[in-house]
């Protein structure tokens, strides 16, 4: 594609790179104080060694399927994998916001001045982080719902919470690779100087963006829909069965769950796809549309595709909020000794 902004005024290019700037401070920062907040708590916990352990107390006969509170550290497994997800999330907004400056530089430039290796790094740098982010999304999504739906099954090990976000990273990797490979510099018309563009023909572009269309924003909103759904069944079969239809003990009655997490992570869904999905419509539009678009003006498409653009970045800059939300310190006397009552509140299935 041309170079559009060569046909823009540069009193709109100039506040669209501030205003592109400002989201990128702001997310970097927000993003930063998540990572070294989550490294400091986990350096605490793992400095805490041995000392870190519950007292023993009664355990009635309803949690007689948990594990002992005087073998589980303070810190639970469920609680290691959601900071070791946010984490991933941080991380793949921060490496996305790092491409900021390169997009004002090329906004306000006309041409491509980062030569091959930078054209093939920094465009496909977007579809990495895109996929890490929402397949972590997926996984997070998916280690609520077995929270949720099967509490007595035993929490995930350290290793295969460190091998779900490997296996997310390797995916996104997987899938930016085609478009890493085949990005190349090629000389622009009309003095726009050289242009970062794959090469491949019309319908192989067309599959391919398709194919990232489908695994960024259809697939995993499919699968995290659907698993939203079923947790929203529980929450009512929580909310509206009698007592006496649970077959639990008497001494331990159901609880309705506590929505908070499960309400954090939707809405950091809910904030990707509110981002990512206009980028994404406009991209296949002008795809699989382009006559249609010839029909509106070079300036309008211009200022769409800067503010489709605009809003992709903001959603990292929003994101360190709902971080911050979700990885917040629980209240301290959560470590003290819990009367069994409180016990029994605390191992209902929907937490």
């Amino acid at each position: 594609q041309p170079n559009l902004a060569i046909y823009y005024p540069f009193a709109s290019t100039a506040l669209f790179c501030s205003l592109l700037s400002l989201l990128s401070l702001l997310g970097i920062t927000g993003n930063l104080y998540t990572l070294v907040l989550l490294l400091r708590r986990s350096r605490r916990r793992r400095g805490c060694g041995g000392t870190c352990f519950l007292t023993r107390i009664p355990t009635p006969s309803c949690l007689a399927s948990f594990p002992s509170p005087s073998s589980s550290p303070t810190s639970s497994p469920s609680s290691s994998s959601l900071h070791l997800q946010v984490m991933s999330l941080a991380l793949a907004d921060l490496l996305y916001l790092f491409t900021t400056p390169f997009i004002v530089y090329d906004s306000l430039a006309s041409g491509w001045a980062f030569g091959e290796l930078g054209c093939r790094l920094l465009l496909s740098l977007d579809l990495l982080t895109m996929h890490a982010s929402i397949f972590t999304l997926t996984a997070m999504s998916l280690d609520r719902y077995r929270a949720v739906a099967h509490p007595l099954q035993t929490s995930s090990s350290n290793s295969s919470n460190l091998l779900r976000v490997g296996l997310a990273w390797g995916l996104a990797v997987a899938l930016s690779l085609p478009m890493m490979i085949t990005l190349h510099l090629e000389d622009g018309d009309n003095n726009e100087g050289q242009l970062c563009v794959p090469a491949w023909d019309e319908q192989s572009s067309k599959a391919y963006l398709s194919v990232l269309f489908c695994t960024s924003i259809l697939g995993p909103g499919l699968a995290i829909g659907a698993l939203y759904a079923t947790l929203g069944r529980l929450y009512w079969v929580s909310q509206t069965r009698p007592a006496w239809a649970t077959g639990n003990n008497t001494a331990c009655p159901p609880r309705a769950p506590k929505p908070k997490v499960l309400l954090l992570i939707l809405g950091i869904v809910l904030a990707f796809w509110a981002c990512f999905l206009p980028f994404w419509i406009w991209q296949l539009l002008l795809l699989y549309q382009p006559d249609m678009l010839r029909t509106v003006p070079v300036g309008t498409q211009v200022t769409v595709n800067r503010i489709l653009t605009g809003l992709t970045y903001g959603n990292s800059c929003v994101n360190p909020f709902f971080y911050t939300l979700l990885t917040g310190k629980r209240k301290r006397n959560r470590q003290a000794l819990t009367p069994a009552t409180q016990l029994c509140r605390k191992s209902s299935p929907l937490q």
